[in-house]
């Protein structure tokens, strides 16, 4: 009965592991983390790689419905009233003195891109203008100010990302579209207000075409 265990069961007897085991247990631990983060890495750079594009896109999107929601604002009442245009060409000078016929519309409430010095005004006039190097130019003043037609309107970048801001006409006799860098004009040299607008946005080797419906005046209040 007092003789001495073998030495196997002396080693299970313990319950302990042996080096060995314990080596080969980091081995197998270690190899799984490299695998993991090998993994993770590559997803996180896979996801990387198309983070200019994802956000290209959502800057295109974002500039393309602030312009449409704006212009929609400039149709209905109380901005424009029935009967008259709720966009028009007039001829702007910009802080730049080259003067140009520029797309034209009326905010009563202003918009979020308007920061005014001072304290905000009513019966925002805005215009549009592309310039090469600065992308796309929000033109805006108030009709109530004092020097309403001695000063410059103010500058408010919309979007570094333009590169040129064309005009759609649509042409009923021959039932097409074209599209022009410039505005049309009339026999008489007045400027023609174009059916849609369209913006060219360019960055890096990425450009996108969005297009933009001109609205037209409604015949009577909307029914909302």
């Amino acid at each position: 009965m007092n003789r001495p265990l073998p030495k196997c069961r002396r080693d299970l007897s313990r319950g302990g592991f042996t080096l060995l085991e314990m080596l080969l247990s980091l081995a197998l631990v270690a190899l799984l983390l490299i695998a993991m983060n090998t993994a993770v890495f590559s997803m996180g750079e896979l996801w990387g790689r198309g983070t200019d594009k994802r956000l290209f896109d959502q800057h295109v999107v974002a500039v393309t419905r602030y312009l449409q929601r704006e212009l929609r604002a400039a149709t209905l009442p109380p901005a424009m009233p029935i009967g008259k245009a709720a966009v028009t060409a007039p001829e702007i000078t910009p802080t730049t003195g080259i003067s140009d016929n520029l797309l034209t519309f009326d905010l009563p409430a202003g918009s979020r891109l308007v920061a005014w010095p001072d304290h905000p005004l009513p019966d925002v006039v805005c215009s549009l203008q592309a310039r090469d190097g600065q992308g796309l130019i929000l033109l805006w003043h108030s009709s109530l100010e004092t020097r309403f037609t001695q000063d410059p309107p103010r500058e408010t970048v919309i979007s570094s990302l333009v590169k040129t801001l064309s005009y759609d006409y649509y042409d009923s006799d021959f039932k097409s579209w074209s599209t022009e860098t410039a505005l049309k004009k009339d026999a008489n040299s007045q400027p023609i207000i174009p059916q849609r607008l369209r913006l060219t946005f360019a960055y890096d080797n990425m450009t996108r075409d969005t297009v933009i419906s001109l609205p037209t005046n409604p015949e009577g209040l909307p029914p909302y």
